[in-house]
């Protein structure tokens, strides 16, 4: 069984991924700034991405309901701290584009983990 880094490590690669092969350009990963830390950063020609990845192993797609999606896991604090590491990035990073803050859930089978069973993208989370 991988340990929690490893699955958060392969849904990361999967959304980095998924990213690229929807037009972004991924300008970073597992950017930190002080205790902040930004999972993935990436642009097109009008955006910069700000994405929090959350990556669930699951027996199935039917496992995923309203009720537990990975993407709850970003409450308020998380919220807050992304913002805060998007600020200071931008403050070292000039860009003209417009800032989003996005969240990447992904799903992995839980017997392999490794398979990815679903990529769900999450414009404008907060």
């Amino acid at each position: 069984m991988k340990t929690t880094k490893q699955i958060g490590d392969i849904g990361e690669r999967a959304a980095a991924k998924f990213l690229k092969k929807a037009g972004y350009k991924i300008l970073g990963r597992n950017l930190h700034f002080g205790k902040n830390e930004l999972d993935i950063v990436a642009a097109n020609r009008e955006l910069i991405l700000f994405v929090e990845v959350k990556t669930r192993s699951v027996v199935s797609l039917d496992d995923i309901s309203y009720k537990t999606r990975a993407s709850d896991a970003v409450n308020r604090e998380k919220r807050e701290r992304t913002e805060q590491a998007a600020r200071a990035y931008l403050s070292q990073n000039y860009s003209e584009k417009q800032p989003r803050m996005d969240v990447i859930e992904v799903y992995l089978l839980k017997d392999s983990e490794k398979k990815i069973l679903a990529v769900n993208h999450i414009e404008n989370a907060f």
